[in-house]
């Protein structure tokens, strides 16, 4: 399991965050405080206070090394 801090404060860098992540296989996670959604959900995304750093879980260690690379946009 991989986690990092990401930085989605604009609609669009939310829309390049899903569409980075939805292609790929395995389970990632987006988190806010105590809420925990799938971060391939944009919906989801937006239920989230996007005012403060998410956190972003990758349960998949083969699917961090390929997606990781790919979030260094949104990394922080």
């Amino acid at each position: 399991m991989t986690t990092v801090n990401v930085v989605l404060d604009t609609v669009e860098k939310v829309k390049g965050f899903v569409n980075t992540v939805a292609p790929l296989e395995g389970d990632v996670d987006l988190g806010s405080e105590r809420y925990v959604v799938d971060a391939k959900s944009i919906m989801g995304i937006f239920s989230l206070d996007l005012s403060k750093p998410l956190r972003v879980t990758i349960h998949d260690e083969t699917t961090a090394v390929r997606l990781l690379p790919l979030l260094a946009a949104y990394i922080v």
